[in-house]
């Protein structure tokens, strides 16, 4: 079952893709009028497969593919489990009938109900649902139930933040191998003492190639990976709320609690 959507969300790629156009349409003539053929041929003769393979295939780079690499794994699998806990929404765990009404007495039957349609499979929604029904069917108090929930909701929060920990120390190892990177080719860029004056330019040069380079490969590693980061954190979060919807819509405001009747009276 889809949760409906309570606001219009962002067109993110397409946003995106305008957003290329825009650039693209502006820099594109800005690049023919301004940039000589001189300089695009200079750009071309600098950038030869040695020099990419330089940039691209050092230790401290190969480090940084290794961490990201590892990373993106972690977030297609935490990612593919959200995809798997979805799936609890089309289950038919709580009764969607128009004036449905779940009593005290119902809620153990349900309860039972819920672990038969799970199969004992872990499901966040599900674990909600469990729990807000146990709690009804002792303290028969809507209140109480809603409050179970809502903390249920925050613990599955919390532990899908602590999940994480391992892709955010990743991330943050990145760029810091690259700074390690960094600072090796500086050390070796001042540690340069041939007595030859050309040959010690180009010991410097070298160097300092490999301390920019870990940099850069590092800080564009670091940006794409915490896209995704991003987006998977996002897709968790989006989760939990929509099965704290789903429990508003479908146990909450379907409960029956005698208290309150009879407080109304």
């Amino acid at each position: 079952m889809s949760i409906p959507a309570s606001h219009r969300p962002a067109r993110e790629w397409l946003l995106l893709v305008i957003a290329l156009l825009i650039v693209a349409g502006v820099i594109a003539p800005l690049w023919q009028i301004m940039g000589s053929p001189e300089s695009r041929d200079e750009l071309a003769a600098r950038w030869t497969p040695e020099r990419l393979g330089r940039l691209l295939l050092g230790f401290e780079q190969v480090l940084c593919y290794v961490c990201a690499v590892w990373a993106i794994l972690i977030l297609q699998s935490r990612y593919r489990e959200v995809l798997r806990q979805r799936r609890a929404f089309g289950l038919e765990l709580l009764p969607t009938e128009e004036g449905a009404r779940i009593l005290p007495e119902d809620a153990r039957p349900l309860a039972r109900k819920v672990e038969q349609v799970t199969a004992g499979r872990p499901f966040v929604l599900a674990n909600m649902i469990r729990l807000g029904l146990g709690k009804f069917a002792i303290s028969k108090s809507a209140t109480d139930v809603a409050e179970v929930v809502r903390n249920q909701a925050d613990v599955e929060l919390s532990r899908l933040i602590t999940g994480m920990s391992t892709v955010h120390y990743l991330a943050w190892a990145i760029p810091a191998i690259g700074f390690v990177g960094t600072v090796r080719g500086l050390g070796g860029a001042f540690g340069a003492n041939d007595p030859d004056i050309a040959e010690f330019t180009r010991q410097a040069k070298d160097q300092l190639k490999i301390a920019f380079d870990c940099t850069l490969v590092a800080l564009v590693l670091s940006l794409g990976l915490m896209y995704f980061v991003h987006m998977v954190q996002r897709a968790e979060e989006t989760l939990v709320t929509d099965a704290q919807q789903y429990c508003q819509e479908h146990l909450l405001l379907r409960l029956y609690d005698p208290a309150a009747e009879h407080a109304g009276v």
